[in-house]
């Protein structure tokens, strides 16, 4: 097998494409472009294009060396096929990503969903090396998840296994990007948390947040963290909040799987400690006692390299 792979980590709000060593998992070389989903999936898609080439034009190695693209995209997917089927933050359905990059590229390409990817990277090279029956759950943009059992993934009748951020926590509650109402997403994603914020600074409370969001700047993680670390009443409200109810999700899914590892990931997660810490507490607090006891929590290992180091396996995993 060639020793190398393009893998590409695409999510709501950028896209990240790395050439990967996969003997060791090392990124040789990365380049990341903002999604902008607002423009649409061509508009996405020709990013995708443009950051590849970028990356082959470093000719850090021969383009024959290079045995597959990997792609890890949030949502629903046709894995056998290659087709983002359905996919709210991305605002892309039908998409058949492995149809358009093979004839760009003449390169094998594989399709998986964004956790699952990321999931295969810290199984295969980061925080769950060596365990085979544990859960990870990234939070960024969205909430996904993905369950490891006998060191392998479950995909489901359908292969759309592990949508924790559609579990329903709120009958009548707020309305997600799917189109549902109350599911955890919509409560405890760096997207809810955001919004949460911007609409109380609309009705005129104040945060030192807004000392960040200069020139039309969106709420980032980092902005989020500074804030907490200047102890800003509104930022850890909505922060604590969200952190009430991705608890909540994580003890159902403990009570339900039993599994002996969380990892958790993201970047919420790995940019603002206080809800990682505040998170796990509770999560605990809320499962039942005995998986309470046992169930172990854990930092992603591979930081925002996960998605693409896990998608340049993606090969391995769906031959």
């Amino acid at each position: 097998m060639k020793k190398y792979s393009i893998g590409i980590d695409l999510g709501g709000t950028k896209i990240l494409t790395a050439l990967v060593s996969r003997e060791s998992g090392e990124v040789l070389f990365s380049v990341k472009k903002k999604t902008k989903k607002a423009k649409g999936s061509k508009a996405i898609f020709h990013k995708m294009i443009d950051s590849i080439e970028e990356l082959l034009d470093e000719k850090i190695v021969p383009k024959d060396e290079i045995s597959s693209i990997g792609v890890g995209a949030s949502g629903q997917i046709d894995r056998e096929n290659g087709i983002i089927k359905g996919a709210c933050n991305l605002d892309c359905y039908e998409l058949n990503i492995k149809e358009k990059l093979e004839k760009e590229f003449k390169i094998p390409v594989f399709l998986g969903n964004d956790v699952e990817v990321a999931t295969i990277g810290e199984m295969k090279y980061g925080a769950a090396k060596g365990c085979d029956d544990f859960v990870c759950i990234f939070v960024g943009t969205g909430i996904g998840s993905a369950i490891v059992k006998d060191g392998k993934i479950i995909k489901g009748a359908t292969g759309t296994a592990g949508e924790m951020g559609h579990m329903i926590v709120d009958l009548n509650g707020r309305q997600c990007a799917c189109g549902a109402h109350g599911c955890l997403e919509a409560y405890a994603s760096r997207s809810a948390i955001e919004h949460r914020i911007e609409g109380a600074l609309k009705k005129g409370r104040q945060s030192s947040i807004s000392e960040y969001l200069k020139d039309g700047k969106s709420i980032s993680s980092s902005m989020i963290e500074k804030s907490i670390q200047r102890e800003d009443e509104l930022v850890t409200l909505c922060v604590s909040e969200a952190a009430d109810y991705l608890s909540a999700g994580i003890a159902g899914v403990i009570n339900i799987v039993n599994p002996k590892l969380i990892i958790l990931g993201g970047g919420l997660i790995n940019a603002v400690d206080f809800f990682y810490q505040k998170t796990i507490k509770k999560s605990r607090s809320k499962c039942l006692p005995v998986p309470s006891k046992s169930i172990e929590f854990r930092k992603a290992s591979l930081g925002d390299f996960s998605g693409v180091i896990g998608a340049a396996n993606l090969e391995e995993y769906l031959q």
